[in-house]
């Protein structure tokens, strides 16, 4: 058969659903191939905004994400895309085409070296250079993409290649178990946890699988020792729970950090260095320890070298430690209980503002009463995810999409539309900078004309905002970071969109209430208010410590 009718035939065995993407000439023996399979082809409007979009179909599914593009500019266009699902450990394959290898027809021209940039940000990347090759080089990536760590692989098909007659079969699709951590080590990880007084446990991006949320959840509950997360382990465990002391949003000095230095052993489940530290570890004989619960052994790093690796099936590890954990009388956790008052108090201080512009508190407020735990809020990258980092409290996994691991700009419309792809009967919203809406909002095409039911809140202060409060907290004036935005109501007309902007927070919360439950994509152009920033995220919290010392005494 046909190369490229191999290739096709080779995913749809892989149970793949959709291909996200863009294609060009090189691509067409394929493109035609497509056109006769059961796998959608989703045409996007740039190569970024597919890879996106495939990154989060494997993030919500934990299947492989396909996307596709031509040579070249097409294909340097994934290089994002690619660095945003291996640092996020999103499972995702782009195919990319390529002039003929056995007989140039047109010298260089838009040929660069795509194999050789992708290696560094992929976990797998190979050109075919045999057409009966392509049924092992398909499902090798697809098991190494899914493989702990997930992550991004790549596999360019020159269009000679594709051309070519290949020999008609696939690979069976078979499962890797994760082997479980030795009782030694589990031994040893039980002496640790009984012995200290204060443990705590933190939930990391990498416990954000199928059936560690419920062996984490009987952990906690059984054994009573308080937890928190990190950005990317939000919903792990329900936010809600009454042990939950939130999220590390930073990486030091917030409300939170005063139970992580009390802290004498830190249960770290599913967290690597690759997500920005919730905590930075230290040296000493007084030094925290952490146990590091993961699928692979921890790297040594300055803010992370961990006391005791325990390697495996993390829901099967926590499993195992559960039975074999005794809660100790000695444990105490009354401090922490006290931080959890704390903070709940402290984090909705201003969720009544009625200030407008809006409050980012107020606006993460707003959204969460309106939305249900089953729904999907998808955030791209600016110092607002900050705020719903700390203040959105998540009950179900994956409800809050954010990245913190690459941390890019312009990920959040396009995760929107896959995260709606996946889960249709969900409400979806995503919210994003003013910043960071531009760098993707050419895919609201996309998803008018896929016919999905999505809002975009766009956080509107005409300004890089997360740089400002940086630049602010260095002492620098502002500089440099201030631009003019387009009429985002027009704007979303233009595409067929339905646009909105509010100007009252109650506006905000009839408009977003209508937005959500009414058919097609809806943009709400609204103005922030970002003036608290500095004074809470850059001087409140500096003396968090000190403010939880005086609260515990006035509490005694």
């Amino acid at each position: 058969m046909k190369a490229s009718d191999l290739f096709i035939k080779a995913l749809e065995n892989e149970g793949v659903e959709y291909i996200f993407g863009i294609p060009g000439e090189e691509n067409l023996d394929l493109l035609e191939s497509l056109r006769n399979s059961k796998i959608k082809l989703i045409l996007t409007r740039h190569e970024q905004g597919a890879g996106f979009m495939a990154a989060t179909y494997g993030r919500l599914t934990g299947k492989v994400g396909v996307c596709l593009s031509t040579l070249g500019p097409g294909a340097t266009n994934f290089a994002t895309s690619a660095a945003y699902a291996q640092l996020g450990a999103m499972p995702m394959m782009m195919i990319t085409g390529q002039k003929p290898i056995k007989k140039s027809k047109q010298g260089r021209f838009q040929i660069i070296d795509i194999v050789r940039m992708m290696r560094p940000m992929t976990k797998y990347a190979k050109q075919v250079v045999n057409g009966n090759n392509i049924s092992s080089m398909v499902r090798d990536a697809f098991k190494i993409a899914t493989t702990e760590r997930p992550g991004a692989v790549h596999i360019e098909l020159p269009e000679d290649i594709a051309a070519e007659e290949a020999d008609d079969s696939v690979y069976p699709v078979r499962n890797v178990r994760i082997p479980k951590a030795d009782s030694t080590t589990i031994n040893e990880a039980v002496k640790m946890i009984e012995a200290a007084k204060r443990p705590l446990i933190l939930i990391g991006a990498g416990a954000n699988r199928n059936r560690i949320g419920n062996a984490l959840t009987d952990f906690v509950n059984d054994t009573g020792i308080p937890f928190f997360t990190t950005q990317m382990g939000k919903g792990v465990v329900d936010d809600n729970h009454k042990l939950c002391l939130g999220t590390a949003a930073l990486s030091a000095d917030d409300f939170i950090h005063g139970a992580i230095s009390k802290a004498d052993l830190i249960i770290n489940v599913g967290h690597d260095v690759i997500e920005k530290p919730p905590f930075f570890m230290k040296e000493g004989p007084d030094a925290t320890k952490v146990i590091h619960i993961n699928f692979f052994p921890s790297e040594v790093d300055p803010t992370y070298f961990p006391h005791l690796d325990v390697v495996g099936d993390i829901a099967t590890d926590i499993n195992d430690l559960n039975r074999a954990l005794s809660p100790q009388a000695h444990w105490d956790f009354d401090f922490y209980k006290l931080i959890i008052k704390t903070i709940n108090k402290r984090l909705t201080k201003y969720f009544g503002d009625m200030r407008f512009p809006i409050l980012p508190q107020r606006t993460v407020k707003t959204i969460r009463d309106i939305l249900g735990p089953d729904d999907i809020l998808t955030l791209d990258n600016g110092v607002y995810k900050i705020w719903f980092a700390r203040n959105y409290k998540c009950a179900k996994p994956n409800t809050l999409l954010l990245d913190n691991a690459l941390a890019t700009m312009g990920a959040g419309l396009p995760s929107a539309i896959a995260a709606k792809m996946v889960n249709p009967d969900k409400k979806v919203v995503t919210v994003c900078g003013d910043g960071g809406f531009m760098m993707n909002s050419q895919e609201i095409e996309t998803a008018v004309r896929l016919g999905l039911d999505i809002t975009v809140v766009i956080l509107n202060d005409n300004a890089f905002g997360m740089i400002k409060w940086k630049q602010t907290g260095m002492g620098f004036d502002t500089f440099g970071l201030d631009y003019n935005n387009p009429d985002f109501v027009k704007y979303a007309e233009a595409y067929g969109a339905t646009g909105h902007r509010p100007q009252s927070c109650e506006e905000f919360t009839e408009t977003l209430d209508k937005c959500v439950n009414s058919k097609g994509v809806h943009i709400i152009d609204l103005a922030v208010d970002y003036s608290l920033n500095h004074s809470i995220l850059n001087d409140l919290v500096k003396n968090a410590e000190t403010l939880l010392e005086e609260e515990g005494e006035n509490n005694e």
